[in-house]
């Protein structure tokens, strides 16, 4: 499987916090996709304030809005935890390959994660329709 280019990342205080627990309390392998690329992104992220977090960086419960670079197909999706998700709704988990190729990036970032069968798959983020702490809530 090839390696994908680490990106830079920001993730707040209280979503490191969480979801550093998460994954010491999970019981999934770390060989999962979606699992070590989370635990690669805790490790290299840049760690703010929940009040001082950019309104343009994707933090857990935001909604954004991605564009497949090769097709041009656009979908609305919200990073959550494993409970939350519902992925036929546009609610992925942050342990699945796309949650945690999300998270921490930026508008105009390209997110890149594999899917299940193993192929690089890769989309732009349009736009933060919804980011929690840019609407005042720093505890979601």
């Amino acid at each position: 499987m090839q390696t994908l280019v680490p990106l830079e990342r920001t993730l707040t205080e209280l979503d490191h916090t969480r979801l550093t627990h998460l994954l010491r309390g999970n019981g999934a392998s770390p060989q999962e996709a979606g699992i070590a690329a989370l635990s690669a992104a805790l490790d290299a992220a840049d760690i703010v304030p929940s009040r001082a977090v950019a309104p343009d960086v994707v933090t857990m419960y935001s909604r954004a809005e991605l564009e497949d670079p090769g097709t041009g197909r656009r979908q609305v999706l919200t990073v959550c935890y494993p409970e939350d998700a519902e992925p036929a709704a546009g609610f992925v988990s942050v342990l699945s390959p796309v949650g945690a190729g999300l998270l921490g990036l930026r508008v105009g970032m390209q997110a890149q994660w594999h899917t299940p069968g193993g192929r690089a798959a890769q989309a732009q983020v349009r736009a933060l329709l919804f980011q929690p702490e840019a609407s005042g809530d720093f505890t979601l």
